[in-house]
Formats: structure tokens, sequence, C-alpha cells
């Protein structure tokens, strides 16, 4: 086992040792080759370019580190580091079996364990570079199965929805929210009225606020319209796991088996590098719309090619072999290390939104159902509550403590109960992503910053004319 770093050691670094081993083994498969000359290198060439890149990655906010708390980022786990820089080695190409015999196997064992995760024993599905190409795919099945029909989404799923339905030439319409963030389920009723509308989006974790769209009622109108019903859990979808869920979170994830297509990213809460997204179709006969022939690919074995259903040609084996060490290190299963994982994250999130409702300063947009917390700013109107929102983000930066700005409805907050002058649609809010596990264990620091930054933004604010 690895052992944890030291108090004074920012990176882990002791897995290193475990890599030079590994290559010794990976090498040892092929010592039956002639070894080889290797390219001329200048050593001390080599050294200042990777000393000067080390130095030039110091102009990076600390995405590794709790104090990070903005953006959707997540150090991969080590073993995963590990395994896609062994790979590297090899480099295959995960298209075609001739590229990567090893790592193609790695991906279809890492893939049926995402689909055994939620329970789909038959699947078809595969990795590709992210969300936005696994939701491509996932939408482009939808309009061959439905040509021609409208795609609709809530107002709060990711923008590449309406970007992606464009580049397949299919209609779009945004439907509005609750007041949860949540789909509108009267809303989307009148837009299936006309019968244009062929696929659904629920969003299993909206990326602004972390917000999970209806399913048990999205799959009793599924049933009464027709439509295909599409998952976007590219956030929350290994939140299947946790065993901390509200009630009505995971009513949610019990319905999520019965979907038609989801995508899920493992280089968000899967503990991956970039990038390393993953789509999964309920019905392996939708692999049919990929069929296509190569004159040189796939003359060497008669087994399934993942290029054989993938959009994506070359494709990086290294992404499926540190998917699948960190699996087998950390199976997907409920009570398990990596389940801990989120829900101590999700621990953390409802810790911050406790302390923030206890706190006249500060106006929370609602709980949260997974690791994402929106707060306002408590002000006279929501155009001053923005901008000292704006301001605490700056003072805390100042003091190593990174946030992010989001700019949200002013439905999602009690405006009247806050006794706020609603004088624009939208607010800019504080938002913060407590995707690390080791975020439960820093909430105390994060509030001192937060409250020295949020102190520091009203004297500020006071000392204007």
């Amino acid at each position: 086992m690895v052992t944890p770093p030291s108090p004074s050691s920012i990176f882990e670094k002791e897995s290193l040792v475990f890599l030079e081993k590994a290559l010794e083994i990976l090498e040892s498969g092929f010592s039956e080759l002639t070894p080889r000359a290797a390219s001329p290198t200048d050593p001390k060439a080599v050294g200042d370019v990777i000393f000067e890149v080390a130095r030039r990655l110091q102009d990076n906010y600390p995405y590794f580190h709790p104090l990070y708390a903005g953006q959707m980022l997540k150090p991969p786990h080590p073993v995963a580091r590990m395994a896609y820089a062994l790979a590297l080695w090899i480099n295959p190409n995960n298209h075609a079996l001739d590229g990567g015999r090893a790592s193609s196997r790695m991906e279809k064992e890492a893939v049926a364990a995402l689909a055994a995760m939620i329970g789909w024993k038959v699947h078809l599905g595969h990795l590709c570079s992210g969300g936005t190409m696994a939701n491509l795919e996932a939408l482009w099945v939808a309009g061959r199965l439905r040509p021609h029909t409208k795609v609709v989404a809530s107002q709060q799923a990711h923008y590449t929805h309406a970007r992606i339905s464009a580049v397949l030439g299919l209609p779009f319409e945004a439907i509005p929210c609750d007041r949860f963030g949540r789909m509108d389920l009267e809303a989307l009723k009148r837009c299936l009225e006309n019968g244009e509308v062929g696929t659904v989006v629920a969003t299993i974790g909206t990326t602004a606020a972390g917000a999970l769209d209806p399913l048990p009622e999205l799959l009793s109108l599924k049933d009464q319209y027709g439509f295909r019903l599409h998952a976007d859990a590219a956030y929350g979808g290994y939140f299947f796991l946790a065993d901390n869920l509200s009630f009505q979170a995971r009513r949610i994830y019990e319905r999520l088996p019965a979907v038609d297509s989801m995508v899920i990213d493992p280089h968000k809460h899967g503990l991956q590098p970039y990038g390393c997204g993953c789509v999964l179709f309920k019905d392996p006969a939708v692999g049919r719309f990929y069929k296509h022939d190569s004159p040189y690919t796939y003359f060497t074995s008669d087994a399934l090619h993942l290029g054989e259903i993938s959009l994506e040609c070359s494709r990086p084996g290294a992404a499926a072999v540190g998917l699948w060490a960190t699996q087998r290190l950390l199976p997907l299963v409920r009570g398990g290390v990596f389940a801990q994982g989120l829900e101590e994250s999700r621990k953390a999130a409802v810790a911050l939104y406790e302390r923030l409702r206890g706190d006249a300063r500060f106006l929370p947009a609602f709980p949260p159902e997974l690791d994402i917390v929106v707060w306002a700013v408590r002000a006279d109107r929501v155009t001053r509550a923005s901008r000292m929102a704006r301001r605490i983000f700056d003072e805390a930066a100042r003091r190593h403590l990174h946030l992010a700005l989001a700019e949200l409805p002013t439905a999602f907050f009690d405006l009247e109960g806050a006794g706020m002058e609603g004088d624009q649609e939208t607010l800019t809010c504080l938002r913060s992503v407590l995707m690390k596990p080791e975020h439960h264990a820093w909430i105390g620091r994060i509030w001192e910053i937060l409250d020295e930054a949020t102190r520091a933004a009203h004297r500020n604010e006071a000392s204007l004319p």
C-alpha cells in the first residue's frame, strides 16, 4: 500500500517507486525482442525543458488542494496516474484491437463495471474524451431513432446539449426550471403536447448547482408520450453508490436503470485524468448505427473492435488502463472505499450549507443534493448582492480559498424572505464544489477564510462613497 504523503509534502510522490518497478515488469514481457538503439537525446537539454515545464505549471490554481473548492476539478488517484503513465510507454490506441489488445480488454471490463454499477447486465458502451463527446453520441443515436424530432433539456442543463443538437441538425428547446433548479414538469408537459419531442435529457447533477431532474416523473411521461430518455449523469452518476443521499435523491437514482442511455464522466468523480468520459446504451442493438468498413484496420481479429461502436476513431488506451486500475483498486460497490469518498463529499456540502443557513450574511439557494453548494450574499437589492459576491470571491482568493461565481435565476432564492429587492432577473452568487473527500475535514478552515473574506468585503463596501 502506498504510504500517505507526510504533512510537509504537497504532492504525493511515494507512488513513483511503484511506477519504476511496474515499468520493469512491463519490459520483461518483451524480453525476446532485440534491444534497439534509443533516439539520440541530450540529457541536459531534456532536463532543461522538463524543469522549465515544471516552472511553467506553477502558474495554476491549486486544483489538487482542499482549499480549491471552485470548479469541478478533482485530482486523479495515484494508481490512475501510474497506470496511465505506464501505458504511455506503449501508447496503445483503442480504436482497434490492432492498436491495443490489452487496453481494449481493459476498456470493455471498465465500461462493463460502470454499467453494472447502475444494474445493467446488458449494455453497449465505450470510453470517450469526455461528457461532450459522450452526449453527442447519445443524441446522435437518439436522432437516428427519432429523426427530425426535437431534443429538450432543462435551462440548467449543460450548454453542450443545445450546441450538440445544432451540430446534429436537431431542433432543441430549453425547458424552464422550478424553484430547486430541476426541470419544470408542467412546462415540459406543455412542450410535449405538440408531439414534436423525440428526446428528453434528464440532468443528474447540474453543473451549476448539482440539481437532479425528477426522473421518476419523467419516466411516467415517457410512458405517456413515447419519447427517448437520456440521462446526462456526467457529474452525478457515481452518486448512485452513496448511502447518505436525501430521500428525494435516492428515489431518483433508483430509477436511473430505466433510462435509454446515460453519460458518466470518470474524469470528474471517477478519479481519472482528463479526458475520460463514458457513454452507455441499454439496448446493444443501437450499435448498428455505427457500422462501417475499413480497408486495413480490422483484419487481425473477428472480435468486436471498440472502433466499431464509437464515433471517435483514435482514442487513448492509456485512459482505459487508468480507469481499469482504479476500479480494480476501488471497486464500484456501495459501502466500499470509493463510495465512502463520495459520501464524505456530500457530508462536506451539507456541513457548509448548514453553516451558511445559520449566518445572517448569507442566503443559500436550496439544500445540496450532491456536493455542490450555491449561496447569495444578503443585501438590500440583487445588484448589490451580486457585487458583494464578486468582492468576497476576490478576497477569498487572496487568502488562498478558491471558490466560483455562478449567475443563477433570482427565483432560486427567497428574496422576499430576505428583504431583498429583485432589481434584475439573475443573481451573481458564490458556488463551492466540495468533490474532494478531504473537504469534509477542511470545512472548519474553509469557513474561517470565508468569514475573513466576507468581513473584508463588507469593510471595503462600507468605505465606498
